[in-house]
């Protein structure tokens, strides 16, 4: 049966353009927009007419790093797909790319099939997967041509974490060549692993434990360092490069100057490196831990660099790298001994309100906010124009945000499923208040009427933002 939904009275906003106009969807897309009183606008009927006056209507987020169900360090993310989707889908997210692991010794697709069981019927919005390669060899290369094929068109490697998921440059280079023949994108973890656990095993030795020595040890100028490494790879190899979670002056300088030279090269940043810094991680009574992640916070000086980079575009897109350990049983492992506590932080329904509130204060423009955390992901990662827009044909992924409203975030209110808030008692202005996923409400004036199942899975294309 067809159903048409009519959103009227908003502030369309996407990256291209800003208009009043209304909003017709018909089965579960966009089915048409019409400037705000045109006679096309007023013939319009729908059977659900949702009133957006004063509000914006948006795109709903593309969250292009999320990493629900994570194995890591003895413990596993406390967020599962069903409980960390409802979560995107209170914050304003209606598409999460999380990461499928292969694990060493073991084929890609044994990892990826593990990773379609885990969100199978479990999601609230649509997903898509990467592919994180931690065993590169003829036979992996063989098979990132037929996840390509199948719609898997990122892989992500490391330069960090010796023994686990550490990929050497060799390896890298490997890789690079075939997604520079097979279309897909290499997401690069840029971190010299190798030099920083030499730092951690001496910092231990010194009997500096806290959580702030996380920090410490996992220098700025090794991301720096890795960056330039992985851009140099990248360009032996003739391939496009994504580097994961900056957060450094340095690191976006390395960047900057590939971008300068006409490369492929782009960034990813997160909330938690625009807003938070070491001083979080030197918190007393262990409480630094709650801010273990990696790369690692900065002391704040390197926020400005990173808002620069968003406005210049060295840096394209904001991902939450949402990976939660609760503080209670699982950032506790590493008490007396930092390189124990689980790397990761909740965040997946804090990113949209945080980049609205650097609106607010000036960081960015509106369409900038929509771009960075809609458009670009999905442009990126071959989801666009099916997700990151508001346009006749795209999927009616559609938030009506409410820019006046005021909210604290705080555990208590959150939806994520882990017992702290990095953000705790910040203040913001603007709120999602109602979303809908392929023209289903998801959140209806801040009540939760989605369900588990309702998310699909969805195959990428290639990388759209080149050229």
């Amino acid at each position: 049966m067809s159903t048409r939904t009519l959103i009227r009275g908003g502030l369309v906003i996407t990256a291209a353009e800003e208009l009043h106009a209304d909003v017709l969807i018909e089965d579960g897309r966009i089915a048409a927009l019409a400037a705000r009183g045109t006679q096309a606008a007023a013939a319009w009927s729908a059977d659900r007419v949702i009133d957006a006056s004063e509000k914006y209507v948006i795109p709903g987020g593309v969250d292009a790093h999320t990493h629900m169900e994570l194995p890591f360090g003895g413990t596993f993310a406390s967020d599962s797909f069903e409980t960390g989707t409802r979560a995107a889908a209170w914050g304003g997210t209606t598409t999460i790319v999380d990461f499928a692991v292969q694990t060493v010794g073991r084929a890609l697709r044994e990892g990826l099939d593990a990773w379609y069981a885990k969100a199978d019927g479990k999601c609230a919005i649509d997903y898509a997967f990467h592919m994180i390669l931690s065993d590169v060899n003829d036979r992996t290369l063989k098979e990132m041509d037929l996840l390509v094929e199948e719609g898997i068109t990122s892989f992500k490697l490391f330069m960090a974490y010796p023994g686990v998921f550490y990929s050497d440059d060799g390896q890298i280079l490997r890789a690079m060549q075939r997604s520079a023949a097979n279309g897909g994108l290499i997401m690069m973890h840029a971190e010299n692993g190798i030099a920083i656990d030499v730092l951690v095993e001496q910092a231990l030795q010194r009997g500096e434990t806290d959580p702030r020595y996380h920090g410490e040890v996992r220098k700025v100028l090794l991301e720096a360092e890795a960056t330039h490494r992985a851009i140099q790879l990248a360009r032996v190899a003739g391939a496009p490069l994504y580097v994961v979670h900056v957060s450094a002056e340095e690191a976006v300088a390395e960047l900057a100057a590939a971008r300068d030279k006409g490369l492929d090269v782009f960034g990813e940043t997160c909330p938690q490196y625009l807003f938070l810094s070491t001083d979080n991680l030197a918190e007393p009574d262990f409480e630094g831990a709650k801010y273990v992640c990696s790369t690692p916070l900065r002391p704040r000086e390197h926020q400005a660099a990173l808002w620069r980079g968003l406005r210049t575009n060295d840096l394209q897109v904001v991902s939450t790298d949402h990976c939660p350990f609760c503080f209670t049983g699982q950032k506790e492992l590493g008490r007396g001994d930092f390189s124990k506590i689980p790397n990761g932080l909740p965040g997946v329904e804090n990113r949209m309100d945080l980049l609205h509130q650097a609106v607010v204060d000036g960081h960015l423009t509106r369409r900038r906010w929509i771009e960075i955390a809609c458009a670009t992901p999905a442009r990126m990662f071959g989801l666009y124009p099916k997700k990151g827009t508001i346009a006749p044909g795209a999927d009616a992924d559609v938030v009506v945000y409410d820019p006046a409203a005021t909210q604290v975030i705080s555990a208590e209110t959150h939806h994520m499923n882990v017992d702290y808030s990095a953000y705790e008692g910040r203040q913001v202005t603007g709120r999602v208040e109602t979303v809908l996923s392929r023209g289903e409400l998801v959140i209806d004036q801040r009540e939760f009427t989605g369900r588990a199942g309702h998310g699909l899975y969805t195959p990428r294309a290639t990388c759209q933002y080149l050229g």
